[in-house]
């Protein structure tokens, strides 16, 4: 935490140079007019953005901070993220633990009219925490055996006081979260008010019709159960549609080598429940699906990916991906995963 606020001051410092001496210009439309600066640090809300925009899109200026495919808990902004939240009109963030940094990016912001959004705040009592489920690994700790106890029921109570950032996971949150969003880019420009909420109302229908493709997934699915060989973001999800899990992490969890205890324990529930696949999250790293693949019986699981959307780039983005058609590959891996 000392490093990383060290970090932060830098970062902090550097920007106040800037500001200093460099004289921002901001992007003017076709008429002269200032563009609407609008910030995002994460993919979901950068595209809910802009089909929220739609054709007024062409006169906003939108940024997405995180396009290089760091994960959510491991970005930092740089000096010029932080110009860019400070003199923006619209700032979403998600707003848990990951986001420490934003208060302090906040504290100083040059537009005199500044508005940011926290998912999680707009979400309210729709968040959830972050939970340890039967198996799960817990973080590693340096400490004595005669503690162990101890430090297992500390360990567990963190994550019940942590909430789950991963709100984006469910086309329930999505629906409620673009209400907000749309909201907002109302209030701070009333003119095309009207045509923001034409187009959430047009975008609310294709969740909701991916949502009950969803319910009908899972409805017709032989199982009710994933297994998941890596960090579990998905809890969101499987409570939307009352289906179980177990997994090897939990989701904000930086642990990436599983015990003897968790392979044994996984690979016990494959075959019990004769499961035809396990799962991870995107990532060019499955050494946990294969090694708990090659602790079963059979050996011969099929390792399928979910997309979390947490480590999407530009490149992504220019080749065409969005909130819906990730979500939609997910539907169709998910209804293997339940076959």
């Amino acid at each position: 935490m000392k490093k990383y606020k060290i970090i932060l001051a830098t970062a902090l410092s550097a920007a106040v140079l800037l500001t200093g001496c460099v004289k921002t210009q901001i992007p003017q439309t076709a008429d002269g007019s200032d563009k609407l600066q609008v910030v995002t640090t994460i993919f979901p809300a950068y595209d809910w953005m802009r089909e929220i925009l739609g054709d007024h899109a062409e006169n906003v200026e939108l940024t997405l901070l995180n396009e290089d495919g760091v994960d959510l808990h491991s970005y930092q902004p740089s000096a010029e993220d932080m110009l860019r939240i400070r003199s923006c009109d619209l700032f979403v963030y998600v707003g848990g633990p990951s986001d420490a940094w934003v208060k302090e990016a906040l504290q100083d912001n040059s537009n005199p009219n500044p508005h940011a959004i926290s998912l999680l705040e707009l979400l309210g009592d729709g968040v959830k925490n972050e939970e340890v489920v039967e198996g799960m690994q817990e973080e590693d700790h340096d400490h004595d055996h005669e503690d162990e106890h101890d430090h297992e029921a500390e360990a567990a109570h963190k994550h019940e006081d942590e909430p789950d950032e991963h709100v984006w996971l469910s086309l329930k949150n999505a629906q409620t979260l673009c209400d907000g969003i749309t909201r907002s880019l109302s209030q701070i420009d009333p003119n095309h008010a009207a045509q923001y909420q034409e187009n959430n109302a047009a975008y609310l229908q294709k969740l909701q019709q991916l949502d009950a493709d969803y319910q009908t997934a899972v409805d017709d699915g032989a199982r009710k159960t994933l297994l998941f060989c890596d960090r579990f973001p998905f809890r969101y999800l499987v409570d939307d549609y009352g289906l179980t899990y177990y997994a090897a992490f939990s989701g904000c969890s930086a642990e990436t080598e599983a015990s003897f205890e968790t392979i044994a324990f996984l690979a016990e529930q494959v075959e019990q429940l004769k499961l035809p696949s396990v799962l991870t999250i995107e990532g060019a790293s499955h050494d946990v699906a294969d090694t708990v693949v090659r602790s079963t019986s059979t050996q011969n699981q099929t390792i399928l990916t979910m997309d979390s959307m947490q480590s999407i780039t530009s490149a992504d983005i220019a080749a065409g991906a969005t909130y819906l058609s990730i979500m939609e590959e997910n539907l169709k891996t998910l209804k293997q995963a339940l076959s």
